[in-house]
């Protein structure tokens, strides 16, 4: 092998980080290739690679024989002694053999195209085994192009994909921009592996505080909980194994220098640090913060609450679009219903007027009734509002029992809200009286008795009251002044 072609197979290792033998067996394999194009047995065929020489022998093990029949594993002996003077019959002698000149140029490009394909698996294997053990770490590079709305990212020893779904809404990248991004996944094709980056995803955001706050990263500090919605806001819940230590004060650092580097990454999104506990209602009511909570409803089997929050605050608390109350939602793993303080009332005052006892709906004996009020079901209307899958965890409530009971809970709460709903009509039109009667100034025909005949139209009292009977009071009262 030609010196220059050895120091190219060097400089083709250092470049690909592949190791040089790895590169040999390459550039063998794509030898004995070219060799079978033209041997009809290769069998016999090695490789010797001379470290002092820089060189690369072939070689063919033949049998000296007296006469041949095979050429290609057998040799005269009279050839045989021209190569080992010391040779004799049955002896197996190596024939080294000139490639270059023997398979000609289009073997040898053969063998160049199977040492590039070779080169390239053993790059892809190689950056799959580096980058496989990264996933779940931050990684730094440079823009190389956009294509199709995916950043093609040079990681510097490989090259890596942003998708456009793991992409800031609205965040825009130029060839050439620095990048720092969350390794997502490291996938095999046959392009080669691609390494999958992400700064969507809510691990990314728990790297970057990894990086910017000391504290987390020596796990003083924990992060329990991420809620996200990328490029708009962001909730984190925090908690500290060190009483002296503020988890949300070393989180938002000296004049918020540590949480507005973070934000200045994730394109200002903004992002919010809650406190963390294990009390739900008042993990809850910090996660709606800065909403002032009034008052708060539990329902544990259903993992939903209800929040009523100050009138004037509720916009707040909900945020546009429900922003606010959805990273609630999603940070504490609480189903959270927000109403205001008035709206909460007035739903508890309905709420009280239609109350039923679960007890008297049809179907429900006392062992039942006893059991759904331990969990916290004691009236018809919660009942209804149970899902199946909740009831069945309840002790003697089977699948079918508890469909039932749920569909003759809502048919009978809907009876009783078009009850509620046709009484306040009336209610608003004047038309019930205080004790819930029916109130009505007006005579109907019912009223009026044809056979009366003492009965005074109104039109008679008028005439009455306008024309009294003056003569029969003089007379009385002649009649008083002589007695």
């Amino acid at each position: 092998m030609a010196f220059d072609m050895v120091e190219a197979i060097t400089l083709i290792a250092r470049e690909k980080n592949i190791e040089f033998d790895a590169v040999l067996e390459t550039l063998q394999a794509g030898l004995l290739a070219a060799a079978k194009k033209k041997y009809s047995y290769t069998d016999n065929i090695s490789f010797k690679f001379d470290r002092k020489a820089n060189e690369l022998l072939m070689m063919a093990t033949k049998k000296v024989v007296e006469k041949v029949t095979d050429a290609d594993v057998e040799i005269t002996l009279k050839e045989a002694k021209e190569i080992d003077s010391e040779a004799e019959l049955d002896d197996e002698i190596d024939i080294y053999i000139d490639y270059e000149t023997e398979f000609g140029r289009n073997a040898i490009a053969s063998a160049k195209q199977i040492l590039i394909q070779k080169v390239r698996e053993a790059e892809r294997d190689r950056i799959y085994e580096e980058y496989i053990d990264k996933v779940g770490t931050l990684v730094s590079g440079v823009v190389q192009q956009i294509d199709k709305g995916n950043v093609i990212v040079n990681l510097g020893r490989a090259e890596a994909i942003v998708p456009v779904k793991e992409q800031i809404p609205r965040e825009k990248f130029r060839q050439g921009d620095r990048i720092r991004a969350y390794i997502l996944d490291v996938q095999k094709s046959l392009r080669g592996p691609q390494v999958i980056l992400s700064r969507v995803s809510n691990d990314f955001l728990r790297a970057l505080f990894e990086l910017e706050v000391p504290e987390i990263y020596e796990k003083v500090i924990e992060i329990k909980a991420i809620a996200r919605e990328p490029g708009e806001r962001a909730k984190i819940a925090v908690y500290s194994s060190d009483e002296r230590i503020d988890p949300v004060g070393a989180c938002v650092g000296i004049k918020g220098v540590r949480v507005q580097s973070i934000v200045r990454e994730l394109n200002n999104e903004r992002i919010d640090i809650v406190p963390y506990t294990s009390h739900p209602e008042m993990f809850v009511t910090r996660a709606l913060a800065p909403a002032k909570v009034v008052n708060i409803e539990v329902f544990e089997l259903e993992n939903k609450m209800t929040v009523a929050v100050e009138d004037e605050k509720l916009s707040l608390a909900i945020g546009r679009n429900g922003q606010n109350a959805r990273l609630a939602s999603k940070l504490t793993g609480w189903k959270v219903n927000i109403l205001s303080e008035t709206e909460y009332n007035e739903t508890k005052r309905k709420e009280a007027e239609m109350l039923v006892q679960v007890g008297e709906l049809d179907g429900v004996g006392a062992k039942i009734a006893e059991r759904l009020a331990d969990a916290d079901i004691g009236s018809v209307q919660k009942l209804a509002a149970a899902s199946v899958e909740s009831l069945v965890k309840i002790e003697g409530l089977g699948q079918k029992s508890a469909e039932k009971l749920v569909q003759k809970a809502k048919k009978f709460v809907q009876e009783i809200e078009e009850e509620y709903r046709q009484r306040q009509e009336r209610e608003a039109s004047g038309a019930v009286d205080e004790g819930g009667g029916k109130k009505d100034d007006k005579l109907t025909e019912g009223d009026v008795f044809e056979d009366d005949e003492e009965y005074v139209t109104e039109a008679d009292d008028v005439l009455e009251a306008e024309a009294p009977e003056f003569g029969d009071i003089e007379d009385e009262g002649d009649a008083d002044e002589k007695e």
